[in-house]
C-alpha cells in the first residue's frame, strides 16, 4: 500500500459530456452516484477482506511475503493490478467492464491490508478499538475533504503536481528502507496522510472538471483508492501508539 498512486490523473480517449456543463440537479444526482459506489466499494472491500482473513494459507502467504525485498515484488505485483484496473475502467463506457475493474481493485486492495489487518487484529492490544477508530477518523477525514471541495466549488487541480513529486519522493523512501532495513517512522507516516488528504483534495476537484457525467463508476474508483491510501496511514500511526 506504501507505493500506491491512485488514480489521480484520469483521461478519456472517448468523448463525454463533462460535470462541470451541467445543472447543479443533475450534478447533484452524480455526486450521489459516485459515493453510493464509493460506499459499496467499502463494503465490498470488508467483505473481501473478512473472506481472506478466514483462509489460514492466504494470510500465512501475505505475511511472509512482508519480508524484505518480497514486499516490493508484492508492491510492484498490486501496482501492475491496480493500475491496470484503473486504466479499464477509464478506457470503455460498458458499465459491466467497469464494475469488473472495480471489483479487481477493491480485490486487490483488501489481499494488500491482509498483513496489517492480521497484525491489528490479532497481535496487539486492544486490536477491534484500534481498528475502529482508525476507520472512523479515517471516514471523518475523507468526508470532512470531500464536503470542503463540494461546497466552496474551490478548484484543487493545482495540487498535481505536488502530489506526482511526493508520491515519487514516498516510493524512493520506501524501497530504501525496505532494501537497507530501517524504519520509515510516525514521520513518514502522518506525512503519508496529508498526501492522502491532497489526493482526496484533487480527485474531489477532479469529478467536476475532469470525468463526464457517465464518469460515476471511475471517479468512485479515483476516491475509494485515497480513501484506502488514507486508511492505511491513519491506521499505522494508530498501531504505532500501542
Amino acid at each position: 500500500m506504501e507505493n500506491q498512486m491512485p488514480n489521480q490523473f484520469p483521461e478519456h480517449e472517448h468523448s463525454k459530456v463533462l460535470v462541470s456543463s451541467l445543472s447543479e440537479v443533475e450534478r447533484v444526482a452524480f455526486y450521489k452516484k459516485t459515493y453510493s459506489h464509493v460506499a459499496g466499494g467499502v463494503l465490498v472491500f470488508i467483505l473481501f477482506e473478512w473472506l481472506l482473513l478466514q483462509s489460514e494459507t492466504v494470510v500465512e502467504f501475505m505475511l511472509s511475503m512482508t519480508e524484505g525485498y518480497k514486499w516490493l515484488l508484492m508492491l510492484g505485483g498490486f501496482m501492475l493490478a491496480t493500475n491496470y484496473a484503473e486504466s479499464m475502467a477509464m478506457r470503455t463506457n460498458d458499465k459491466s467492464k467497469q464494475y469488473l475493474a472495480y471489483g479487481i481493485y477493491i480485490f486487490f486492495e483488501a489481499l494488500i491490508f491482509v498483513p496489517i489487518i492480521f497484525i491489528a487484529a490479532y497481535y496487539m492490544d486492544s486490536g477491534a478499538e484500534i481498528l475502529n477508530q482508525a476507520a472512523i477518523v479515517t471516514l471523518a477525514l475523507f468526508t470532512g475533504l470531500s464536503a470542503a471541495v463540494l461546497l466552496t466549488k474551490k478548484d484543487f487541480s493545482f495540487l498535481k503536481t505536488g502530489l506526482t513529486i511526493g508520491f515519487f519522493i514516498a516510493m524512493g523512501l520506501i524501497v530504501a528502507g525496505t532494501l537497507f532495513g530501517f524504519n520509515l517512522g510516525l514521520w513518514f507516516s502522518v506525512g503519508m496522510c496529508l498526501l492522502a488528504g491532497g489526493s482526496i483534495l484533487y480527485q474531489t476537484s477532479n469529478m467536476v472538471s475532469k470525468y463526464g457525467v457517465e464518469d460515476y463508476i471511475p471517479a468512485a474508483l479515483g476516491l475509494f483508492a485515497s480513501l484506502m491510501l488514507l486508511f492505511w496511514y491513519v491506521l499505522r500511526i494508530f498501531m504505532s501508539r500501542d
